[in-house]
């Protein structure tokens, strides 16, 4: 049996797919009040559980003999704690579930978790992970709960950590950032963009990297997942061929964009979403260069090109959501 945390997200139900299109037998965790949808039709074992409750996480890894763990809050605004409490000591769990079952586990961690260098610097697995070089509670979280995973390798655990970049592609059920940005360019509402840039892969193509890890990769190895480094203007011209829209008018200067970013996430506090939130800001104006080098040479990993991922999530938002989502119209 495989248990999979953050299953209803994006890459989890992919991921999900994938496994159940293996013929593995697949336990998902699901958080008590989630929405089921993105698993609905699918062979898996639904587990309701809190990823912050030990004692439901060790019944969860029961009899697994393998644990991709997914399950991750992004920076909410005002949610600090929470962010910790599922990162961090979620994660802390999970190692100590696997360690009692004897379970592999593969860490989804995040390219943020890696020590920030300067801007336009090539990032790959020798940069260190810490959480005092990185910004931000998300990035911090997850590279403490890297440190967790790793430092857990030296008492016996089977884990290998993998970082994913930006993550675009079909089945985004929840409606991620990128997901929201495709929505409002198929409804032609994406007026302003910002500068910058940065590394985006099919989720399709991290989930079989994971599967790749899980089976090949020696424990205590980290593994950088990436796709296509882009600019948001070329992002967008992309898009404008797949789908013409033409809607962006402005790109916004990053000192531009902070300012108009800051609003946006006061926005949050009133069930707003926002694609372009101050961290989101600051992550583009960085222009990191992400290699999947190692990724490849030692998982087989190869990525499609961008424009594939995005015709298809496009062409997967159509039949989804009848461009009628109202996410992506509540949107500053």
């Amino acid at each position: 049996m495989i248990a999979v945390t953050g299953a209803t997200g994006h890459l989890g139900n992919v991921l999900v797919r994938k496994l159940v299109g293996m013929g593995e037998n697949v336990r998902a965790l699901v958080a008590p009040f989630e929405d089921t949808k993105p698993l609905e039709g699918l062979n898996v074992e639904i587990f309701k559980g809190d990823i912050r409750d030990r004692q439901t996480i060790e019944r969860f890894c029961e009899g697994a003999r393998t644990v991709f763990h997914l399950a991750a809050v992004i920076s909410i605004f005002g949610r600090r704690k929470l962010v910790y409490d599922v990162n961090m000591n979620g994660t802390r769990n999970i190692v100590e579930a696997c360690l009692k079952n004897n379970s592999k586990l593969v860490y989804v961690s995040s390219v943020h978790a890696f020590a920030e260098l300067s801007k336009g610097s090539l990032i790959d697995e020798t940069v260190p992970i810490d959480p005092a070089k990185v910004t931000g509670c998300y990035a911090k979280s997850k590279a403490i709960a890297t440190n967790l995973v790793l430092e857990a390798t030296k008492r016996g655990l089977d884990a290998v950590v993998v970082c994913p970049t930006g993550i675009v592609g079909p089945y985004d059920w929840r409606i991620s950032e990128m997901g929201n940005l495709l929505l409002l360019h198929l409804r032609g509402r994406l007026k302003v963009a910002v500068e910058g840039s940065f590394d985006f892969v099919d989720v399709r193509d991290v989930a079989d990297a994971l599967v790749s890890a899980s089976k090949i990769a020696k424990t205590g190895e980290i593994y950088i997942v990436g796709g296509t480094h882009v600019t948001v203007k070329a992002l967008v011209q992309t898009l404008d061929k797949i789908e013409p829209k033409r809607s962006v008018k402005m790109f916004l200067p990053i000192w531009l964009a902070y300012i108009v970013s800051s609003f946006t996430s006061l926005a949050q506090l009133f069930g707003k979403k926002s694609i372009f939130t101050p961290y989101a800001v600051y992550t583009l104006s960085r222009n990191y260069v992400y290699s999947h080098t190692k990724a490849s040479k030692e998982l087989g990993y190869t990525p499609r090109p961008i424009e594939d991922s995005l015709k298809d999530a496009l062409e997967w938002f159509k039949r989804a959501f009848h461009f009628e989502s109202r996410t992506a119209m509540n949107t500053v």
